[in-house]
C-alpha cells in the first residue's frame, strides 16, 4: 500500500470516528444540514451541466440525432462530475488510483440521479428532443430539468452523507 493511500485511510477512519457521535439514534444516521446537502448537490450540477450542455452542443453541431446526442451528455455529464470530484481528491495528496473510487463511490448515485431526472424532463417536455440551441425552448427546458433535478438530488444526498456515503467520503479527505 502506498504512503498516501495509507494515510487517506488512516484520516478516514479518524474521521469516521469522530462523527459517529453525531449518529441520530431514531435512524441510525448523522444530521445533516441542508446546506451541506444544497452544497454536494451544487458540486454535481456544476460537473452534470458541464458534461450536459457540451454533449448537447456536440450533438447538434455534428447533426447527430437525439438518442446519441443523449447518450453523449450523459457520459460527459458522468465525466465532468467524476472529474471535478478528482481534482478535489487529488488535491489532498491522495494516489490517483485510491481518489478515483472515492469519486466513484461520491458521486455515482447523485450524477445518476440527476441526470435520469434532467433527461426524463427533457424527453416528456414537448419539442424539447428537437429544440436548437438557438432556441429559446432548448436553453429554457434545459434549465428547468437542472433545476428540477438538483431538487429531486437533494435529498438523495442528504440521506448519503448522513451515512457516510456520497460526498462524506471526499470530505473525509479535506483537512
Amino acid at each position: 500500500m502506498r504512503h498516501d493511500e495509507h494515510t487517506g485511510q488512516q484520516h478516514a477512519q479518524h474521521t469516521h470516528h469522530r462523527h459517529e457521535h453525531t449518529h441520530d439514534d431514531r435512524h441510525g444516521a448523522a444530521r445533516v444540514s441542508w446546506s451541506t446537502a444544497a452544497q454536494a448537490t451544487l458540486h454535481c450540477l456544476t460537473g452534470c451541466a458541464i458534461g450536459e450542455v457540451l454533449g448537447m452542443v456536440i450533438g447538434t453541431a455534428l447533426g447527430w440525432g437525439n438518442a446519441p446526442t443523449m447518450v453523449l451528455a450523459i457520459a460527459l455529464a458522468f465525466v465532468f462530475g467524476y472529474s471535478l470530484t478528482l481534482r478535489g481528491v487529488l488535491r489532498a495528496g491522495v494516489g490517483f488510483r485510491t481518489a478515483f473510487r472515492v469519486a466513484l463511490a461520491a458521486d455515482t448515485l447523485s450524477i445518476a440521479v440527476m441526470e435520469l431526472i434532467d433527461n426524463g424532463v427533457i424527453a416528456l417536455w414537448p419539442s424539447a428532443m428537437d429544440a436548437h440551441l438557438d432556441d429559446v425552448l432548448f436553453w429554457g427546458a434545459l434549465a428547468v430539468s437542472l433545476a428540477l433535478a438538483f431538487v429531486v438530488t437533494m435529498p438523495v444526498n442528504r440521506w448519503m452523507i448522513g451515512r457516510g456515503k456520497g460526498h462524506a467520503v471526499v470530505h473525509r479527505y479535506h483537512h
